[in-house]
């Protein structure tokens, strides 16, 4: 049976350095949080002209897991855990922040360079208590080894973490979470299925869509209801969609600066140690 929409958020300008400005349609105005997807932004198009200097510098995270997905361009990681690593177009990292964790982001020196056109989504997601404290890790795949799932003529949806149609994307996360990515070309329909009771939600990054008969356009995120399973999305323009849905974490949440946790109290007591030197150093 199919969902209904709940919510359809429309990302708002959201100045998060002062050279960047993502679109962030959660948490939104409306709605807060989809419990474990807590905040999802989009990041350009941007064209960035040679010689351009631009990097999100240092800075921490704790308690969540920030996911990047490489839409256009190249992204440079580092984080002082000792990951390091370039990503290109189609392809994703998933880092834990866990117990704390500092990283840098953004174009990769070679794009800085020559120029060129720089787009990516970055997600949230949250992650239980009981793993909160957790020592950070980090995880990528490249755009070849995510499977194709709803495969057929004009659709190109790439799996990404979970499991879908017997297959499992791979990525991994505490909590079940499936993420699809991908295009989907105009006058095609994809019957998406999603677990009853999961919550599940479908930004549409480029084009326009159909969900289950009601219009969603670029850069608008539809949050449906928990109940049923089916989605169907007619493409009304050549789109790009990421399709999300997951396990609730059933729990408290406090989400402050760069850090989600259960209580304000451990958001305060992170952005004091962070103050306080406590999650280290990182050259960059």
């Amino acid at each position: 049976m199919r969902k209904k929409i709940a919510h359809i958020l429309l990302g708002r300008e959201k100045q998060i350095t002062k050279d960047e400005t993502v679109l962030q349609p959660l948490p939104h105005k409306d709605f807060r949080f989809a419990n474990p997807f807590i905040v999802l932004h989009h990041m350009g198009p941007e064209n960035i002209v040679p010689g351009q200097e631009l990097r999100i510098h240092p800075h921490p995270h704790r308690g969540f897991s920030p996911v990047t997905f490489q839409l256009q361009g190249e992204g440079y990681h580092k984080d002082n855990a000792g990951n390091d690593e370039i990503i290109k177009a189609g392809d994703v990292q998933w880092m834990f922040a866990g117990k704390g964790i500092l990283h840098s982001e953004g174009p990769t020196k070679e794009l800085l360079k020559n120029g060129g056109t720089q787009e990516l989504i970055q997600l949230w997601v949250n992650v239980p208590q009981a793993h909160k404290w957790d020592e950070p890790c980090y995880q990528s795949a490249t755009k070849t080894m995510q499977p194709e799932v709803l495969k057929q003529e004009g659709v190109h949806l790439r799996l990404v973490s979970g499991e879908y149609e017997e297959q499992t994307g791979p990525m991994k996360s505490f909590t079940p979470v499936t993420t699809i990515i991908g295009e989907i070309q105009q006058g095609k329909r994809v019957d998406i299925r999603a677990v009853p009771g999961y919550w599940t939600l479908i930004y549409v990054i480029s084009g326009s869509v159909n969900i289950n008969d009601e219009p969603v356009s670029f850069h608008h995120l539809a949050v449906l209801e928990k109940d049923n399973d089916q989605v169907i999305l007619d493409a009304a323009e050549d789109s790009k969609i990421l399709f999300l849905s997951a396990l609730p974490i059933e729990e408290p949440l406090a989400a402050k600066d760069n850090f989600v946790m259960n209580t304000e109290e451990e958001t305060n007591q992170a952005i004091a140690e962070y103050k306080n030197g406590a999650f280290g150093t990182l050259e960059f």
